[in-house]
């Protein structure tokens, strides 16, 4: 009876209806976990990397500045009290309001620049050809040298001058103006009267700047340092040249152990 029992439930688990519906459900679940994985957990198959924020792209700037046109506002020459040049007086500088204006496309400034510059280093070329024609005058003995300095500019002619095989980029740079051209440009500016007394001011401003500090040696007395006097530290004691000098004068040694500190010595 047993054994009839066991074959009946063995055929019955076989063919149950009930095992292929367990086995869909299992197959509906797997598919749902895979659907599931898919939405929520992505698989590692498909090597999914998220973007990190720490390495975005900088963006790049689209604001630029640009400029169509140049504005030059013109000044006349006026004598300038506000500059030091290394010799002579008659300052140049400009009146305080412009007389008169005028606007330049970019390519129109550039070209007006390279005029200016062209005029510019002319000038300078036929001033050294002036100056090398008044050697050569008096070292031949063509001319004294009182009938060589009675040559100008207008005895040099554009043909001496070799300025198309010359880059006036390159070439050209500013350069400091004797006193007596500085006198010529203001005149020709319509400055009647030159201050005479600037010269004089500068004289002293120039003679000052080379008397620096004070005269102090060793040690500073507040009384008669000019540096003191004037409210600032003591400029000779501030030299390190000074300093070593000091700290030598003040540490003993065996000859001028009976010598004041402070005081030369003379060995006998």
């Amino acid at each position: 009876m047993s054994g009839i029992l066991k074959r009946k439930f063995e055929e019955v688990d076989g063919s149950s209806p009930c095992s292929s519906v367990r086995e869909s459900d299992d197959d509906i679940s797997s598919s749902e976990s895979a659907d599931s994985g898919d939405s929520v957990n992505p698989s590692t198959s498909n090597h999914f990397t998220p973007s990190s924020i720490l390495k975005r792209e900088k963006r790049k700037r689209t604001k630029n500045v640009h400029f169509n046109c140049v504005t030059v506002y013109y000044f006349t020459r006026r004598q300038g009290f506000t500059s030091v040049p290394s010799q002579g007086g008659s300052t140049l500088g400009m009146s305080t309001r412009h007389n008169s204006m005028r606007q330049y496309s970019l390519g129109e400034f550039a070209m007006e620049q390279e005029r200016l510059h062209r005029e510019m280093l002319r000038d300078h070329l036929r001033e050294e050809k002036l100056n090398s024609l008044k050697l050569k005058m008096t070292k031949n003995g063509t001319m004294e040298s009182e009938e060589a300095n009675t040559l100008t500019l207008d005895d040099i002619s554009d043909d001496d001058i070799d300025l198309d095989n010359t880059e006036v980029d390159e070439y050209f740079f500013l350069q400091p103006l004797p006193t007596k051209k500085r006198r010529a440009l203001l005149r020709a500016s319509g400055v009647k009267k030159i201050d005479v007394e600037e010269k004089h001011e500068l004289r002293a401003i120039r003679l000052s700047r080379e008397d620096c500090g004070c005269d102090c040696r060793v040690f500073c007395d507040p009384e008669t340092c000019t540096c003191s006097l004037a409210g600032i530290k003591c400029q000779s004691l501030n030299n390190p040249q000074q300093r070593y000098y000091g700290i030598i004068l003040k540490v003993p040694s065996k000859e001028t152990s009976s010598v004041p500190l402070g005081h030369y010595s003379t060995a006998q």
